[in-house]
């Protein structure tokens, strides 16, 4: 019993778990074509998209705005340049709502983002795929 309750607060302690499906997220990705592209380093289109917004292969663990030659936003920049790295969960909530993830991580009510499209539903799922592009 006292194992248990050591297990449950570590688990606790780690944070939430994201239970995306990369599957799912596959699918849901059609949503994010129109305006990105998943090109791998050899210059393989694993999914062909538009180029409003950064090549999406190996997002997770890339630093903020740091895709070459890529015209960013000034907040989105202004993210970058404190040295975050892009995780899971920080994919999810700027999926989620980039604008509203750039004021509250920036603590700057007048931050703005270039990308006006919200994935309320299926983030984590378009996030988990992307995870697998590496």
């Amino acid at each position: 019993m006292k194992h248990a309750a050591i297990f449950a607060i570590a688990a606790l302690l780690a944070g939430p778990a994201l239970a995306g499906d990369p599957a799912k997220g596959e699918s849901e990705y059609k949503k994010c074509k129109s305006c990105h592209a998943i090109i791998a380093p050899d210059g393989t289109e694993i999914q062909k998209g538009g180029k409003t917004g950064p090549n999406l292969w190996g997002v997770v663990g890339r630093p903020v705005a740091s895709v070459e030659g890529f015209k960013y936003g000034p907040s989105i920049l202004a993210v970058g340049e404190s040295g975050k790295v892009w995780d899971e969960a920080s994919l999810v909530e700027y999926a989620k709502d980039p604008a509203a993830w750039l004021k509250t991580t920036l603590d700057d009510s007048g931050a703005k983002s270039k990308m006006t499209f919200k994935l309320p539903k299926g983030a984590d799922d378009v996030v988990a795929y992307l995870a697998t592009m590496k």
